[in-house]
């Protein structure tokens, strides 16, 4: 680890800093089991040491004059892909604040350090699971579904005779198999989160150095084939056995992880099964299909931190979808107005040539700041986000050109940590 040197002074004995070395990581740690359980206390030295890309600067914190850590923050970067396009995403983890030091704004300069690390890594997204409400003041808003999902005893599952299939959990060895299967299942998502050989290696290799502490499982066919795998952390949002990754999966297959999984959780004394997957997966649908329990999702919160930068990095899936629909060959300049500023799509023969930030605007197409995030990711169509948002106007052929731009897609965020 680097000695890193960051200090700054907020008065009142208080100093926002970054990690130096391994003796803060030692005190984030406690401090982290302090705040969150003491299940977090090995997730913070597996993150610190071994998570890929991760430094000693990705750690925020503020100490006191006695050198006690009293609020703390970390950044985790990981890579989104959006249609064909991957971006840089700092996701804000592990926030917290002892109670005698809350509501002294102590989260707010941490945030802001937040973002200039984001802009030092060439980050336009930060992602986080936070509570309600809370970020919104730092500029997040809800854009992408995240835990939740469809929750079952067991006893709805059919009496159907299947082929055999065994189960066996997953080791390093097994990395090309998983990454095989992983990539398969992300492919069918519009927006997912990428992983290499290193993520693998960091889930694989020291399961209990991570947050969730996963076990995966390998299916079996009757010849001793993998035909799939499944994901299930020990540590996640519910009491039910949450089912949290899991392949392309025939049927068949579906039904016997569905099964096995039912056992599991009445081996571990669990109230049931929860599926904490894209409801386009197969083991999903078949849930669904036989009579679990749908509890709905929370949401990913998203900050942008330039969005006329995002458009711009997006934009070859801009105009991807402008190609593929009635408006291709677009020529004209597209105003998305958020009434305190706004942002210029200029498109020439269906090619996006330019993006320009400007001033406060109103035109066809009106949203209030922050609500074309949930658009940009496909979470919600126009028509939704109006019915909550009567200040969103876009009529006619307007609207349409907006839906083309931003289609309700299928998108979800398996973390790999």
């Amino acid at each position: 680890m680097s000695d890193s040197r960051f200090a700054r002074p907020l008065g009142e004995g208080l100093t926002l800093r970054t990690a130096r070395n391994a003796s803060d990581i030692e005190r984030l740690a406690q401090f982290n089991g302090l705040i969150h359980g003491p299940e977090l206390i090995p997730a913070v030295y597996g993150l610190a040491d071994d998570y890929p890309g991760m430094t000693n600067d990705d750690w925020i914190f503020v100490e006191n004059e006695e050198g006690e850590i009293v609020s703390s923050l970390c950044l985790i970067p990981w890579t989104l892909r959006y249609g064909s396009v991957d971006l840089a995403v700092a996701e804000m983890g592990l926030v917290g604040t002892l109670e005698a030091y809350r509501r002294r704004g102590l989260v707010r300069v941490q945030v802001d350090l937040f973002k200039e690390r984001m802009a030092a890594r060439g980050a336009l997204l930060s992602f986080i699971q936070g509570i309600p409400y809370y970020y919104r003041q730092f500029g997040y808003e809800y854009a992408l579904p995240l835990e939740g999902g469809l929750r079952m005893t067991g006893r709805e599952l059919p009496d159907w005779e299947t082929p055999h299939f065994d189960f066996r959990r997953a080791t390093v060895d097994d990395l090309p198999t998983l990454r095989r299967f992983f990539d398969e299942a992300a492919d069918t998502l519009a927006i997912h989160c990428t992983r290499n050989d290193a993520n693998w290696r960091f889930l694989l290799g020291s399961p209990q150095s991570t947050i969730s502490v996963p076990e995966y499982w390998l299916i079996l066919d009757a010849e001793g084939t993998a035909v799939g795998y499944f994901m299930l952390p020990k540590y996640h949002f519910y009491d039910e056995l949450s089912i949290n990754e899991a392949s392309l999966l025939g049927y068949d297959a579906a039904l016997a992880v569905l099964r096995h999984c039912s056992t599991l959780a009445k081996e571990r004394d669990l109230p049931g099964v929860r599926l904490n997957l894209p409801s386009s997966n197969p083991v999903w649908q078949l849930a669904h299909a036989v009579g679990a329990y749908d509890m709905g999702v929370y949401a990913w919160q998203i900050h942008v931190a330039d969005l006329a930068a995002l458009l711009r990095v997006i934009g070859p899936v801009l105009v991807e979808r402008v190609a593929a629909s009635p408006f291709a060959g677009l020529t004209r300049s597209v105003k998305l107005a958020f009434y305190r500023d706004s942002v210029a799509l200029s498109f020439e023969d269906g090619q996006l040539v330019d993006v320009r930030a400007g001033g406060p605007a109103q035109g066809p197409i009106n949203l209030p700041p922050l609500k074309i995030i949930p658009l940009i990711f496909g979470h919600t169509d126009v028509g939704e986000l109006r019915a909550a948002n009567p200040d969103i106007n876009a009529g006619g052929v307007w609207r349409l050109l907006l839906e083309t731009l931003f289609p309700k897609v299928a998108g979800f965020i398996h973390p790999g940590y």
